[in-house]
C-alpha cells in the first residue's frame, strides 16, 4: 500500500465543497451516476469501434447496493474503469485547467454553487459532502489488475492492488452523521428519477423491501434488486408522447444544471439525412461562456451509442451556451474528431441545426416577449458575435439582437427602430464607445434629440467591431453617430452656411491644433456642447484605437481625429472675436481635449490640460 498526499488545490477544494455545499448534498448521486454512465458510453464506443476492445463483453449496468445497518452505499458499474495512474490523475489532482477557478467562484449560495460542480469537473468530491471514507476499486479495460483508493477526503490517500472480477469501477461510501439520511432506499430512488431518470443505461438498485405479511402480521423485509430509472433514450420518442417533466428530467441528468430550462427544441428529421436533435437552453449563461477553452454542451450520438462530448464542430462558437444532443443515423460508429471536420453529414446536420435553433427563437421573440427578454438577458452578447462571424444567417441574427435606444425602455430590435423611423429620416443611427451613461450624455447626440431621431446606445465592447463591418438592416442603412460623413443627413438646407463666417476661427484652431487633428470644421451635429471629435467612414474611431492598442496591436497608424466646433456656443463666438493671444490658444486645446475626455478617451498630458484650465479660470474669476 503507498500512501499519498493529494495536489493542494484538491486539499482547498474538498474543504470549500463540504463547507459551501452542505445544503445541496444530494448531488454526490447525481455526479457518481453520471460518472459511471460516461464509462459505460466510452467502453461501448470501444466495443464497437476498436479492434483490440470489439471481443469484451460488454453487459452496460449501473448498481446501488444499499446496506442500511452499516450506513454504507456501494456504487457499480461495468464502465472502461480506471488504471492505477488514471486513479491518482483523477481522483488525486486537478487535471482540467479550468477546475482550479472554482475556487473562486463559490459563494456561498448552495444552489448556485451545486451547478458548478458539474460545469468544473469536479463532481467526485461532493461524496465527501456525505462520507467520512471512501473505497474506490477500479479495473481498466483490457487490463487484469484492479485498484483501490481509499480517502477520507482530509489527509490524502492509499492506493494498493485489489481483485475485481470484470472491468469496470466501484464506490463504496461509509456514510458519515449528516449523510446517514442518504442509507435510505426510497430517498435514494427519490434522487435517482429527479436527476438520472432517463441515463442510458440500467440503474439496479438492491435494497431491504419492507412487505406487510398478513399472516404473520407484521413487516417483513426482503432483499431485492429492482431497476429504478427509466433507462431510454427520451429524445428519440416522439415529442407528443413526451411531458415538459420529462424535458427537464433528461436537461437535468445531462447537464448537471439544478435550474429548469428556458426552453428547447426537438427535432426529428428524415429523408436522404435520418437525425435527432433536442437542443436546451439554459436559464442561465454558463460560466465558462466567455472563456478560450469553454466546455461543449452538446453531445454527439450515432445510432443512440455516445460518440463524444468535446466536438467543438458540433455547432457554431457563438451557440456554445446550447446544450443537448445531436444522434445521427448516417455518421459511423467509429467517426473521429479530425473526420468530423470534414464530414458533410455533420456539416448538413450543423447548417440546419443552426437554422433551426435561430428560427425557434425567432418564433419565441415574436410570441413570447417576456421569454425572450430573459434569454436576451443572458445570451446577447454572443449572438452579436455570430453577426460578425456568420455571415449566412446574418440577417436572422440582426433580428435576435437587442439593444438599449434613446427611445425605449429596456431593449429594442432593428425591427422596432425601423418602425419607428420619421418619415424624412435617411438611416437608422447608433452611438458606440463606452459605458452607456457615457454614451447617453455624449455630444454627438445633441443634434439627434433636437431633431427627436432614435438613436441606439450600443454599450458593448464589442459593438463597434462587429457594427462597423455592417452596412445596412435590410433596405435602411446603419450609421455611426461618431462619423464625419452622418452630418450630411443632418442638414437643414432652411440655414445659412456658418462655416464661411467661422473660416478664420477654424484656421485659427488648425493652425494652434497642428498634427494633432485632421481637420478642424464647422458642425451641424451640436447643440448645446461647443466642441467634439468624429473620425473619417474608413478609419477606426478614437474608442476603436483604444481597444486595439490594449490588445497588443500598436502597429498601425493612428488615424487623427477631425474636430468640430459649434458655430452658434457663446464659447465659439467669443473666440471668433478674440485676438490670437495665448488665452486663446489655451481655449483651442481645451476645446480640443474637453472633446476627447466625453468620448472617453485619456488625455496624453493631463499636466498641461490642469495648467491650461487654471489660465483660462485665473483670467475669468
Amino acid at each position: 500500500m503507498s500512501k499519498r498526499e493529494f495536489q493542494t488545490e484538491v486539499s482547498q477544494l474538498l474543504q470549500l465543497i463540504i463547507h459551501s455545499l452542505y445544503s445541496h448534498p444530494e448531488i454526490f448521486l447525481r455526479e457518481l451516476i453520471s460518472n459511471s454512465s460516461d464509462a459505460l458510453d466510452k467502453l461501448r464506443h470501444l466495443t464497437l469501434t476498436d479492434e483490440a476492445f470489439k471481443a469484451l463483453p460488454f453487459d452496460p449496468r449501473i448498481g446501488l447496493e444499499l446496506d442500511e445497518e452499516n450506513k454504507t452505499l456501494t456504487l457499480s458499474d461495468t464502465g472502461i474503469g480506471m488504471s492505477e495512474d488514471d486513479l491518482v490523475s483523477n481522483l488525486g489532482t486537478i487535471a482540467r485547467s479550468g477546475t482550479k477557478n472554482f475556487l473562486s467562484q463559490l459563494s456561498g449560495d448552495a444552489k448556485k454553487d451545486s451547478n458548478l460542480i458539474g460545469q468544473f469537473g469536479v463532481g467526485f468530491y461532493s461524496v465527501f459532502m456525505v462520507a467520512d471514507r471512501v473505497e474506490v476499486i477500479s479495473r481498466k479495460a483490457g487490463e487484469e489488475q484492479a485498484w483501490r483508493w481509499t480517502s477520507d477526503g482530509k489527509t490524502g490517500f492509499d492506493l494498493e492492488p485489489a481483485d475485481r472480477l470484470v472491468a469496470g469501477t466501484t464506490v463504496i461510501i461509509h456514510f458519515n452523521e449528516e449523510g446517514s439520511q442518504y442509507a435510505n432506499s426510497w430517498r435514494l430512488q427519490e434522487i435517482v428519477k429527479k436527476y438520472s431518470n432517463h441515463i442510458a443505461f440500467p440503474i439496479f438498485m438492491t435494497y431491504d423491501k419492507s412487505e406487510w405479511n398478513a399472516d404473520e402480521k407484521k413487516s417483513i423485509k426482503t432483499r431485492t434488486t429492482e431497476q429504478v430509472n427509466a433507462a431510454s433514450a427520451l429524445w428519440r420518442r416522439s415529442k407528443s408522447e413526451l411531458t415538459e417533466d420529462d424535458y427537464k428530467e433528461l436537461y437535468k441528468s445531462i447537464t448537471g444544471d439544478s435550474e429548469d430550462p428556458l426552453f428547447w427544441f426537438h427535432t426529428k428529421a428524415e429523408g436522404s439525412l435520418e437525425y435527432t436533435t433536442l437542443f436546451y437552453i439554459p436559464s442561465k449563461a454558463p460560466l465558462d461562456l466567455y472563456q478560450a477553452e469553454y466546455k461543449v454542451g452538446v453531445k454527439l450520438y450515432v445510432k443512440r451509442v455516445f460518440i463524444m462530448d468535446d466536438a467543438k464542430e458540433l455547432l457554431p462558437p457563438y451557440l456554445r451556451f446550447v446544450r443537448g444532443i445531436i444522434d445521427s443515423e448516417d455518421l459511423p460508429l467509429n467517426v473521429s474528431r479530425e473526420i468530423l471536420q470534414q464530414n458533410r453529414v455533420l456539416t448538413s446536420i450543423k447548417t440546419a441545426s443552426v437554422k433551426k435553433i435561430l428560427s425557434e427563437l425567432k418564433n419565441i421573440a415574436a410570441n413570447d416577449p417576456d421569454k425572450y427578454l430573459k434569454f436576451s438577458t443572458e445570451y446577447n452578447r454572443p449572438l452579436k458575435e455570430g453577426v460578425y462571424s456568420d455571415f449566412a444567417n446574418r440577417e436572422t441574427l440582426l433580428d435576435l439582437i437587442r439593444f438599449k435606444s434613446t427611445k425605449a425602455e429596456g431593449f429594442t430590435s432593428f425591427a422596432e427602430v425601423k418602425s419607428r423611423m420619421k418619415e424624412d429620416q435617411k438611416s437608422i443611427y447608433y452611438i458606440t464607445g463606452g459605458a452607456e451613461s457615457l454614451l447617453r450624455t455624449s455630444p454627438l447626440l445633441e443634434i439627434y434629440k433636437k431633431k427627436d431621431l432614435e438613436v441606439l446606445i450600443l454599450d458593448d465592447d464589442i459593438d463597434e467591431i462587429i457594427f462597423g463591418g455592417i452596412d445596412k438592416y435590410g433596405d435602411v442603412e446603419l450609421k455611426a453617430v461618431s462619423k464625419a460623413s452622418t452630418s450630411d443627413d443632418l442638414k437643414d438646407e432652411a440655414e445659412p452656411d456658418k462655416a464661411e463666417a467661422l473660416k478664420p476661427l477654424l484656421d485659427k484652431l488648425k493652425a494652434t491644433l497642428g498634427d494633432r487633428v485632421k481637420d478642424v470644421r464647422a458642425s451641424v451635429r451640436l447643440a448645446d456642447s461647443p466642441s467634439c471629435i468624429v473620425s473619417d467612414e474608413d478609419e477606426p474611431s478614437m474608442q476603436m484605437q483604444q481597444m486595439l492598442r490594449a490588445m497588443g496591436q500598436t502597429d498601425f497608424p493612428a488615424p487623427k481625429p477631425t474636430l468640430e466646433i459649434n458655430p452658434d456656443h457663446e464659447i465659439v463666438k467669443k473666440l471668433l472675436a478674440r485676438p490670437n493671444d495665448a488665452l486663446a490658444e489655451d481655449a483651442a486645446w481645451l476645446l480640443f481635449d474637453q472633446a476627447l475626455l466625453m468620448e472617453g478617451v485619456p488625455l496624453k498630458d493631463p499636466a498641461s490640460f490642469v495648467q491650461r484650465l487654471n489660465r483660462v479660470l485665473t483670467q475669468s474669476i
